[in-house]
């Protein structure tokens, strides 16, 4: 019987070394493609940091393959990338198996708020939250904040700090949670006391189908039209002004901008609409050149103010082509920016590409051009009037960003 047991314990030790070896051998396959693919791919892909240190860091990877987990691996090619130094490139969850606490937070003078949570978890809604299974949020922060991906400045490193900081795998992986699908949150409410919820984490299929409860701000001059054709794209007039106003949160195709640009032109004819109010916050990104399609229509539009009755809005969520085009159309519609800088930069590195790593299947995103949108690059497109998101108005639905501009729009009419 010892016999039979010491030759299955032998078995059993082969075969994990194999397959040890075999995920090995897969994650080397995977880094050097990794390596490879960035630097045949990537416009310019040592413009931050260099060959030297590039392949010091790399190597350091390999040499811990045996001694850490698959998940702890991808971290540390998170951190890398990082390095790298601009928004678009990045290692992507776009085909992995990810879990999300349902909450969306984000943070207002130092404190990280819940803005939108699942309605099962409604009472945390607004509450600040402190720590995660006992660690102090501003240390959980630290640590997610140098490998959430897609930054390019302070501001949207702290926006993808609280975007990642809802990834289970992600804070289970940096040994913050020690349960990948449940962790003990802990908030403070406006008395001060803490309330403490054990929260399941949830697979993608299970965050798109829950029904989830936010804080939404607006002014009352402006309302979203029913069913608008497009999604995340509609304008309307505002009320008691001769000015319109464009929600440009998603990007149409090329063909839709241009029938939409047809649209607004007309309306502006029709309306004798003098001023044109641009909303970029929260714009994502996508083709500046169909941003470039709605300046153009716009620009045949001769009712408007364009002395200066145009404004675009910006935020620190405004990122990637919906930067460039923010900048584009301070100079195109002499339009006047208000609100917060953008979070991405309006010179740098975009137009973003992907490959995938063969065995872990992760995605390689990267960037393909250069763009010089500003002659003098900055952090961010700077706002000509500067107006900060703060929890005081957000808390009590206001938008002090447009609100600004609708008083300014009334003082001239």
């Amino acid at each position: 019987m010892k016999l039979i047991l010491t030759v299955v314990a032998s078995v059993f030790l082969l075969v994990t070394a194999q397959a040890q070896n075999a995920n090995k051998d897969a994650w080397l396959e995977d880094l050097i493609t990794y390596k490879t693919g960035l630097e045949q791919k990537h416009i310019d892909v040592y413009n931050k940091i260099s060959p030297t240190d590039f392949e010091k860091e790399l190597d350091a990877i390999k040499e811990s393959l045996g001694e850490k987990t698959d998940l702890e691996i991808t971290i540390e090619l998170m951190r890398l990338t990082r390095k790298i130094g601009d928004g678009h490139t990045t290692i992507s969850f776009a085909n992995q198996e990810m879990h999300n606490f349902p909450f969306e937070l984000q943070k207002f003078e130092g404190e990280w708020r819940v803005v939108k949570t699942s309605t099962k978890h409604l009472p945390v809604l607004g509450l600040e939250l402190i720590e995660i299974d006992g660690n102090p949020i501003d240390e959980v922060a630290k640590q997610i904040g140098e490998v959430a991906q897609f930054v390019e400045n302070e501001y949207s490193q702290v926006v993808r700090t609280a975007q990642y900081l809802t990834f289970s795998e992600l804070l289970y992986g940096l040994h913050i949670i020690t349960d990948k699908t449940e962790a003990l949150f802990t908030f403070r409410n406006t008395d001060g006391n803490l309330i403490r919820e054990k929260v399941q984490s949830l697979n993608r299929p299970e965050y798109k189908t829950a029904a989830f409860s936010e804080i939404k701000i607006g002014v009352p001059e402006i309302t979203q039209p029913d069913n608008p054709k497009t999604e995340g794209f509609w304008f309307t007039p505002i009320e008691e002004t001769q000015g319109l106003y464009i929600h440009f949160q998603n990007y149409p195709t090329f063909d839709e901008m241009m029938r939409i640009g047809e649209e607004i032109a007309a309306f502006i004819f029709q309306n004798n609409t003098k001023q044109l109010v641009i909303d970029m916050r929260n714009n994502g990104g996508g083709d500046l050149y169909t941003g470039l399609v709605l300046a153009f229509a716009l620009n045949l539009a001769d009712p408007v103010n364009w002395r200066d009755g145009v404004y675009v809005l910006s935020n620190n969520v405004t990122f990637s082509a919906a930067t460039s085009n923010t900048a584009l159309y301070r100079d195109l519609l002499n339009a006047t920016i208000v609100g917060e800088p953008t979070g991405s930069n309006p010179t740098g590195y975009q137009d973003m590409d992907s490959f995938e790593l063969p065995n872990s299947k992760l995605v390689i995103c990267y960037s393909k051009r250069l763009f010089k949108i500003q002659e003098t690059p900055s952090s961010g497109v700077q706002p000509d009037v500067l107006i900060k998101s703060d929890w005081n108005n957000f808390s009590q639905g206001k938008d002090p960003v447009l609100q600004w501009v609708i008083d300014d729009i009334k003082a001239k009419n």
